[in-house]
Parts: structure tokens; sequence; C-alpha cells
């Protein structure tokens, strides 16, 4: 294979003095798949926004087939043939496909938009590509798995050489991402270089060729990954071992902490995104909710936690009706919430670490002076969080926006985790979070059920997570529940994905009191 991409000695320091990148350097080749990896904060990326024209630097260089790049905009970077698929994708729902991919190279007849030729051309690409795509589908009427191939023939139909994907399988079950997996590879036999970075890195060995490792913004080295295994690549990233996969006991339930009954959510548009579910959870126990991603899961979490109201039925926390309850209520009654979006609602990030950990406590005895908050009480217990949390950071003044991701979910889990909570609501608590604060997260939430009692709800799009973690598994779609597993060790990830795309599904007979 020859070498198509080339980075050589790249650096980037922001204005503060924070060097994101050392010195990075690691090639990839025509026709390879190549995965990067690092823990949250390692540099990942900034050298990704690098490669794509959105960052600058100030030593180093890009080459392409031997060519130095000048890049200025993601619009440089496409023009030289690097393009990108966000993990977040970049899509208008309310346009057909074919209107997606031909946004600002529309072409036109008589100075208008030519709809018919834009369906010619993108029904073309995607035939070329082996993409089974209707491009005259509105976005918001199909599942996730076409709005990646959606994503990447956006690129290719652009000309792109090199592909860099940012965890391109967060949201996808296993039947998609098998799918995906096959359409890389025809890429990959068409010439085409992809650069892939993941969390998961059984991923990674399934389909890669080689890996690059980075770690506190410094290149380890470029392996092959015939010559790897998971647990070396996560020793290189974070340097220790980690325990990817852990034994965890049968859970010991206690009473019904949290019941949901003939629950109804009604979105702006009169949809029921939320249509007659009904579970429990038990003290001591964790039970998952699996589901391809928008069956209703932002939804159900929002009801529960109070931060959006319900149309009818009920919720009851530890006997007690929450309708009409605020956050405040909800929390002095034992609810803590690990939000699906730390950046917006799960940290206030332009706060401090001090500020985000206190937030929900600081009115309480331990923390106040007469009237004054106890600036002392609050110092020593913030500090004990970052240290057990192991939150890297300068000091606890610092603004969580500061932080990597990894790091600010640790800000997140600490504030919750220390709560004295019965009941926890984790959406996505490790959604594109390094193995090792993965682990940590993991661990952490099955100790509180199972030793302390707490009942958990874990939301999540990582069928891994929810098969390791959970006690009891319940499959969400379109906005029911269609399938109900009383042990989540017994089922495996393919069964699973066949619930959540609807191939399969169980009468309210089969799931009687799996509930």
């Amino acid at each position: 294979m020859s070498e198509l991409l080339r980075v050589e000695n790249l650096t980037k320091v922001y204005s503060n003095g924070f060097v994101a990148n050392s010195d990075i350097s690691f090639s990839v080749n025509a026709g390879e798949i190549h995965a990067l990896v690092g823990e949250n904060g390692a540099g990942k990326t900034t050298l990704m926004k690098m490669l794509f024209g959105m960052e600058d630097y100030q030593k180093g260089a890009i080459y392409l087939n031997d060519k130095k790049l000048e890049m200025k905009s993601a619009l440089d970077a496409i023009h030289n043939g690097i393009g990108m698929i966000h993990q977040h994708f970049m899509l208008v729902p309310s346009l057909s496909i074919a209107e997606n991919i031909v946004l600002g190279i529309e072409p036109t007849k008589a100075v208008m938009f030519n709809y018919k030729e834009a369906v010619r051309m993108t029904s073309e690409a995607a035939k070329k590509y082996g993409f089974d795509l209707d491009v005259t589908q509105r976005v918001s009427d199909i599942s996730v798995g076409s709005m990646q191939k959606v994503e990447i023939l956006k690129a290719l139909i652009r000309g792109v050489k090199v592909l860099i994907m940012d965890e391109p399988t967060a949201v996808l079950t296993p039947q998609e991402t098998r799918e995906l997996f096959e359409q890389l590879h025809r890429l990959q036999e068409q010439g085409y270089a992809i650069i892939f970075i993941s969390h998961k890195l059984e991923e990674i060995m399934e389909l890669c060729d080689r890996v690059t490792v980075l770690r506190k913004g410094k290149c380890l080295g470029t392996y092959d990954i015939s010559d790897m295994t998971q647990e070396r690549i996560s020793n290189l990233m974070i340097g220790r071992d980690v325990e990817l996969r852990f034994q965890k006991d049968d859970p010991e339930s206690g009473e019904d902490l949290l019941l949901v009954s003939d629950l109804i959510v009604v979105g702006d548009d009169g949809k029921r995104n939320i249509d007659g579910v009904s579970f429990r959870v038990r003290a001591g126990e964790v039970v998952g909710i699996a589901g391809v991603e928008g069956s209703g899961q932002t939804e159900l979490a929002a009801a529960i936690t109070g931060t959006e109201p319900y149309h009818s039925g009920s919720i009851t926390l530890s006997g007690e009706e929450i309708r009409g309850h605020t956050v405040r209520q909800l929390r002095e009654m034992g609810m803590a919430s690990i939000h699906e979006d730390r950046m917006t609602i799960g940290a206030s990030v332009n706060q401090s670490i001090r500020d985000n950990i206190i937030a929900d406590r600081f009115y309480r005895p331990e923390f106040r002076k007469f009237i004054f908050t106890d600036k002392k009480a609050i110092d020593e217990f913030v500090d004990r969080c970052i240290e057990e949390f192991e939150i890297a950071c300068d000091d606890a003044d610092q603004p969580v926006r500061m932080l990597s991701g990894g790091n600010i979910q640790k800000v997140v889990v600490a504030r919750e985790f220390t709560s004295g909570c019965r009941f926890i609501l984790a959406s996505q608590p490790t959604r594109g979070i390094d193995v090792g604060t993965t682990e940590m997260i993991r661990k952490r939430l099955v100790s509180m059920s199972h030793e302390n009692k707490v009942a958990t709800l874990l939301i999540s799009a990582d069928l891994n997570e929810l098969l390791e973690v959970s006690d009891r598994l319940l499959v969400l779609r379109r906005g029911k529940i269609v399938a109900a597993f009383p042990k989540a060790s017994e089922v495996s990830e393919d069964k699973l994905g066949e619930y959540m795309l609807g191939i399969r599904t169980m009468t309210p007979q089969e799931m009687e009191g799996l509930l």
C-alpha cells in the first residue's frame, strides 16, 4: 500500500499556553483503515480539527500524496481531498437525502435549483458505492444507520480520498455496525484511506489495519493491529491495566423505588413519543433501556427527572407521585441524574468545577455557617471529589469548559454519585468517554446499586455497556416497550438488535411479570 496522508511534527499550543498536540507524526496508506485512539484529553479532537482545517497549528506539516497542504477552513480540507464524518450528524431533517448531499454544490437549471438532477447525481453515487438509499426520502424519516450512509456519501461525492470518522458506531445497532463495516471495507478496496476514531476497542481490533495511540498530547507510536490486543491498546492509552470486562453478582432486589405506569408523553407535533409505558426499578438493581436513537429515550428521561411534563399516566418515586415537583424537590426525595448532554444540561460549563460539584447542595447545613456558605467545608469536599474521581484539572476554580470531555463527565458523576441518592437515572453515561473513565463509571453504577441499594435506570446506546452493567433489560421502540429480559447476561447483542430494529417483538403476555 502506498502512503496517502502524512503528518509530520504537528504541534498545537493554545493562547493560554496549553499544549494540545506535541510533535505528532504518523501516516495513513491508501486502502487502509487506520485507528486513532487515546483517552479523553489525549489530543485526538484537536488533531482531527487540524487535519480538517478547523484549527491552525504552530509547527509541523500535513501532506497528501506528498503535496504539502495549506488549509484555513473545512472547505479547504474537502477541496484537498480530506472529509470528516462527525459524531453528531450534520444533516437537515426536513430536506430529502438528495438535497442534503448536494448542499453547497447544488446543480442548477436557469439559475434555479435542479432537484431532478440532484436526485440523479446522488442516486448514481449511492449505486456506485453500494449504498442502499432512496434519495428522495426525507432525512427525518430514515434510520440512524441510513443517516450515517448519507454523511459518508456527502463526503465521497465531493471527491475526498481521506475519510475521518469520529465515533461512527456510537448510536448503531450491531446489525447497522456490521453493514457500516462492510461499506468501509468496500471503500478500502477502492483505495480510500479511513481514519477511524473510537473508544470501542473490540471494533478497532475487528476493522482496522493499524492503530496510532495518543497520550497526553503526544504520539506513542503506530502499531499493526495483528500485533496488538485490547488490553495492550488500553494500557498504552492510559498507562495502566484496565478491566475491560468485569463480573458481577446477581442483585438482591428490594422495594420498588421507581414505578412508571401507563406513561404517555406527547411532543409539540402531537406525536406520542412515549406511548403507554409501564415498568419498575427496585432498590439494588440496574435496569437497562435499549433502543435505536430517537425511540423515546430522551423523552422518558426528561419525564422521570422532572425537566419536561408528561401528558398522562404516573411516575412515583418511593411511593410519591412526582408530578408538580421541582427538580430540587426531586433531588431532595433521593433522585440523581446523569444527563445525556453533559455540555448544556449536565454541567454549567462557564462555571468552575467547585460550583458545578456543589450546585445541588450548597444550601445544606453541612455547607453553611449561619446565613453564609462555609467555604472551608465546600473546598474540602470538592477537593476530595477531585481526588476520588481523578479529575484532571489545574484546581477547583478552573472553568469546566476548559476540561476534556471525559473530565467534564467526571465532574458530573462526582456530583451525582456523592448526592446520597436512592435512585439514579444514567443516560448515556459513557458516550465518547475513554476506557479508563468508562471502567470507573460502570463499576460505580454497579456498586451503588448492589452494595448501597440504589435503584438505577441505565439508558445507553452502547449495547456492551447495557449487557455488562444491567441486571434486567427493556427494549424501547417508537415509544413502546417491545421486549423485556429478566437477565441481561443471557441476552446477545444480535438478539437485542433485532428487537431494537423491529425484526422481533414480544407480546404483552410474554412480558407479563418482567416489567
